[in-house]
């Protein structure tokens, strides 16, 4: 203690206190080293891969800012700071509908790369056949005479298909005079003709067609068979069939 305790010379304590004594009283905590030997103190950084926080050129803390370090590149923003850290681009929804209802969805493949949702497919398959009969007799009463068939395979791996079937069906009638005869797919009757005239017809023949709807979902690499039955009635007066054509045709749609 020093000085007279006046206003002109107030007491003074003083007192001196080794480095070493206080070093022990500190220590090292997240985000700061301490060098117990020299006393130094400084900034913890993280080695972390993808660290941006560095030592400034002024030898104060930094993250870079646009233009540094991280570039952001297609479908990214930002340049991985705080203030502007690194965002997926989007665009604006432009449909009526909730996007968390309909929209797709985004995942990593095995190879790091952002896969979208499988893309559509449409697909198609037909088959055409024609065969010959030794004129047989029209039946007069509903009876399928023959089936054809059509075996398709949805050759989507991820959805199901829709399958619409296009059907066509041409027969060869002979009309003696004053016979008629029919056919149709399935139970539909499509075609009728009567010899009205005075002398036989051979040959008779015109194709009709059909379109529906078969299969509303066929599950991905699933098989199924679209049968084509032809029917035949009103046979009279001794009409005869001697040939069948057909076509079917399958559009497979996966959306």
């Amino acid at each position: 203690m020093s000085g007279s305790g006046s206003a002109a010379n107030p007491f003074v304590i003083s007192a001196e206190v080794p480095c070493e004594d206080v070093r022990g009283c500190l220590s090292a905590g997240p985000g700061i080293n301490l060098d117990q030997a020299t006393g130094e103190i400084s900034a913890d950084l993280s080695g972390e891969a993808g660290n941006n926080l560095t030592l400034g050129p002024d030898g104060g803390l930094l993250v870079p800012t646009a233009g540094g370090a991280v570039l952001a590149g297609c479908g990214l923003t930002g340049d991985g700071s705080g203030s502007a850290p690194l965002t997926v681009a989007t665009g604006t929804w432009p449909y009526p509908c909730d996007p968390d209802v309909a929209g797709g969805v985004i995942v990593c493949g095995s190879d790091g790369v952002l896969r979208g949702e499988p893309r559509g497919q449409v697909n198609f398959a037909q088959i055409s056949e024609t065969r010959d009969y030794n004129d047989l007799t029209v039946p007069n009463e509903l009876t399928v005479v023959d089936t054809f068939t059509l075996n398709i395979v949805n050759p989507d791996p991820c959805r199901p298909a829709a399958v619409f079937v296009e059907r066509e069906v041409d027969v060869d009638f002979v009309l003696p005079t004053g016979a008629g005869a029919a056919y149709g797919h399935d139970t539909d009757q499509m075609y009728y003709m009567r010899n009205t005239g005075s002398s036989t017809i051979t040959d008779a023949h015109t194709q009709t067609t059909k379109l529906y709807q078969a299969l509303t979902a066929l599950a991905p690499g699933a098989g199924a068979v679209v049968q084509l039955p032809v029917s035949m009635d009103r046979g009279s007066g001794g009409a005869t069939y001697n040939r069948i054509q057909v076509f079917i045709r399958a559009i497979m749609i996966s959306l």
